[in-house]
């Protein structure tokens, strides 16, 4: 889950799993999977780095390979 703060200033916590689309307009919104939407004053990089971050905490982030690191596995030249 990832800590963010509403317009009003009260914070809470969101699944990071159930996160659909997070969107600047300028406000930042955050849609779930459920069709919820979150309006909070976070920008979307950081909503995006905390959810890359409780990911990778979780080891869902680390089961994903980039494509320049499978370039190197198995290479034997």
């Amino acid at each position: 889950m990832i800590y963010v703060t509403r317009l009003n200033g009260s914070k809470f916590h969101i699944n990071s799993l159930l996160i659909e689309t997070v969107e600047e307009t300028p406000d930042t919104i955050i849609t779930l999977t459920t069709g919820k939407k979150f309006i909070v004053t976070e920008n979307s990089s950081d909503v995006i780095r905390e959810t890359r971050n409780y990911l990778r905490s979780i080891g869902v982030l680390g089961a994903i390979v980039s494509p320049a690191d499978s370039q190197s596995e198995g290479a034997t030249s």
